[in-house]
């Protein structure tokens, strides 16, 4: 079996790669564990220096990793680039701050001592999405590293190369040989790793569906889990928005990674009094944007993943089309080669339709007028999913009420766009999966929260 890497603008294939037989992935996860021994028992000082060291390694090669990222999974360069510099800002943060998180905690009882401690659990498995294909692995990888596991990685298959790269990037920062590898498998492999007594929990980025699969195997052998699963971002717009500023917003969330977000915004909740202004600006911006080829420096949207994505995409347009959606721009499939897909905006959007009830990972906005700030509330929290949100009001302290206590979400935010930040905590609830990413709670959830009691 083989696994295939292909150009999404062009279609041309890129590479092909050997899938691992059973043989050679158990290998892998020996020699992991192996090194895992030795790992566990380094100082943060000495993890510290080996992060920094990736990050170097990172920057230095921004434009190769970049590169890669365009020709895999269809990303223009100028977003590769800032991809890249993310991965090195986590590996600086973890850097600083990782002894700081897993120092142990003194907690008075009636022992003359008693504390909790935070010890690494040892392989830990992540599967991982072709969105962000450095990102989403650096923002596991390195906190789990700097706790004292090892990993290993099964990324999707349309970007192999990537995940080489990745385990390139330890090798060269002078991580010790295989604490950090890659497994080139199909998902139909993901059960048997799971399987494996040395693998200790597993971490997922992905659809629901694949969540569900996960958790249901996991669970089977009572190994952790950590789930970001997929989103329907509600922004609402309410009546004393700042439009410019929520429409800005609103299509920089949206046109990001050509719409392949999990958090990027999907569903437009406008209030009546709104609703026309925001409409026109949206179809200004929208139309406004240049798709095409990820290497020129012109394009802002480059193509879809893979073409049974935008496929996927169109019908959830035409589905929704057929159900009283308005369609104010885009929904056609655009002529030629490549997994391109038009700006589109749709509106009169509603329950029981594709772009109300499901995940639209590409340049869609659905937008769904209201009559007021109750029933935007209502509406936003009508969803299985639950990653995250936004509100865009003048009045802060209103929008931090709604942000902090009206809204089911993992992250909900004010007059911007949502994003992941290494020092915030991240993931979702509902549908959206659960457990977090990032900050102290990151690099906790693959630890063993031990309590020791001294008499």
């Amino acid at each position: 079996m083989t696994i295939t890497s292909m150009n999404p603008a062009t279609g041309e294939t890129i590479k092909e790669y050997q899938e691992m037989t059973q043989e050679e992935v158990r290998s892998v996860i020996e020699h992991n564990h192996q090194a895992f021994l030795g790992w566990q028992w380094t100082s943060y000082t000495e993890r510290a220096q080996l992060i920094r060291e990736a990050a170097k390694v990172l920057l230095n090669s921004s434009h190769s990793y970049s590169t890669l990222m365009a020709q895999e999974m269809g990303k223009p360069l100028r977003e590769g680039i800032s991809e890249v510099e993310k991965c090195a800002w986590a590996c600086h943060y973890y850097a600083d701050n990782a002894e700081k998180f897993l120092q142990p905690e003194m907690v008075e009882t009636d022992a003359s001592k008693s504390f909790v401690t935070f010890q690494p659990l040892g392989v830990i498995l992540a599967v991982m999405p072709w969105n962000f294909p450095l990102w989403q692995v650096f923002r596991f990888c390195v906190p789990a590293l700097m706790a004292g596991n090892s990993v290993v990685l099964k990324h999707a298959s349309n970007v192999p190369g990537c995940a080489l790269a990745i385990e390139d990037v330890m090798r060269s920062a002078g991580f010790p040989p295989n604490l950090f590898r890659t497994l080139l498998i199909s998902s139909n492999g993901v059960d048997d790793v799971i399987q494996n007594t040395l693998v200790k929990a597993v971490t997922l980025t992905g659809s629901a569906a694949a969540g569900r699969a996960v958790s249901k195997k996991a669970g089977e052998m009572l190994k952790k889990t950590v789930l970001e699963l997929g989103g329907s971002d509600a922004y609402i717009v309410l009546e004393d928005a700042d439009l410019e500023l929520a429409v800005d917003a609103c299509v920089t969330s949206k046109l990001n990674n050509c719409g392949q977000v999990c958090i990027a915004a999907k569903r437009f909740i406008v209030v009546e009094s709104q609703r026309d202004r925001f409409e026109q600006r949206m179809v200004e911006r929208m139309r406004d944007q240049t798709v095409g080829d990820p290497f020129e420096e012109s394009t802002t949207l480059g193509p879809l993943a893979r073409l049974d994505l935008r496929d996927q995409l169109h019908r959830q347009v035409k589905a929704s089309i057929s159900k009283g959606a308005k369609n104010l721009l885009g929904g056609k499939i655009t002529e030629g080669r490549g997994a391109f897909y038009p700006p589109t905006v749709l509106t009169d959007v509603s329950n029981g339709m594709p772009a109300y009830d499901e995940e639209m990972f590409g340049p869609v906005a659905a937008i769904i007028p209201v009559e007021d700030e109750e029933k935007a509330i209502t509406v936003a929290n009508d969803s299985v999913f639950g990653l995250g949100a936004a509100v865009f009001t003048q009045d802060t302290a209103k929008g931090e009420m709604i942000a902090a206590n009206r809204i089911e979400a993992g992250c909900c935010f004010v007059n911007t766009f949502v994003k992941s930040d290494p020092r915030l905590p991240f993931g979702g609830i509902k549908e959206s999966g659960y457990g977090r990413e990032l900050s102290h709670y990151g690099i906790r959830e693959f630890v063993n929260i031990k309590t020791v009691f001294i008499k």
